[in-house]
């Protein structure tokens, strides 16, 4: 059996920073790393997605597993994932002034993606 190595107990040294902190500023002081930890994780999560993220999002609008893929493809094809798939369909539904179901079936039979590159100032889409 492999013995053990004892820790070294450093406990003292390392609070001596938060020694003279009271509860309200060591919560604080807590608060304030967690968020140091996390906000990476939420700017990450805002400005990337992916496709079953994608589809998770239109399957939540009312398509079904096989539109949303479909949408989700076509999205992308159209370079305009990082837009949000959901997001493609809700902008044509309020430029058509249509259903969001309508709007999905819109793009799904290849209509309106030029409308949408337009809204989002993309001149020309060559894939």
């Amino acid at each position: 059996m492999e013995k053990i190595k004892a820790r070294n107990d450093d406990f003292e040294t390392r609070r001596q920073h938060l020694q003279n902190l009271s509860d309200a500023e060591l919560k604080d002081y807590f608060w304030d790393l967690a968020a140091k930890v996390v906000d990476p994780l939420i700017e990450l999560a805002r400005t990337n997605t992916t496709k079953a993220i994608e589809r998770s999002v239109l399957l939540r609008m009312g398509f079904s597993s096989l539109e949303a893929k479909d949408l989700v493809d076509k999205v992308l094809d159209h370079g305009l994932l990082g837009k949000g798939a959901g997001h493609i369909v809700y902008r044509l539904a309020k430029l058509k002034n249509c259903p969001l179901r309508e709007a999905g079936l819109r793009l799904l039979n290849d209509q309106d993606w030029e409308l949408i590159l337009s809204s989002f100032g993309v001149q020309e889409w060559k894939n």
